[in-house]
């Protein structure tokens, strides 16, 4: 199939796609003309590369785990401690990020004058 076709199938641009091929995440077959050529297979491989950078992996990192992805869920298979232990990294990376935030919204909320367990709605001024 070619691009345009894997763009409408997948929702992803074909400017993303071209990325993603750049990165070494997508590799089509080239046509006589030039063409990019996508088989049935990329749909899913898109998908998964979807999957992994909305979970705030970057290109490099999504590249190292797509060889071990089977299917949508995106379960990684076999043993790469290495692996695992970057994404455990990460995931606390992202959790002291919202705590932080966390914190940040209850010092907002304390200098405008609400109980933190307030309802939450439009500030007046």
């Amino acid at each position: 199939m070619r691009i345009g076709e894997l763009s409408r199938r997948t929702g992803v641009s074909q400017r993303s796609l071209r990325y993603y091929e750049e990165q070494g995440l997508l590799t089509p077959t080239r046509l006589p003309n030039g063409y990019r050529d996508y088989d049935e297979r990329a749909v899913a491989t898109v998908r998964r590369i979807q999957i992994l950078l909305s979970a705030g992996l970057g290109t490099s990192v999504v590249a190292e785990i797509l060889p071990g992805t089977v299917d949508d869920t995106v379960v990684l298979v076999g043993k790469c401690p290495e692996l695992v232990d970057g994404l455990a990294r990460e995931r606390r990376r992202i959790d002291a990020a919202i705590a932080e935030l966390i914190a940040t919204r209850d010092t907002l909320d304390t200098l405008v004058g609400r109980p933190l367990d307030a309802p939450q709605g439009p500030v007046r001024t």
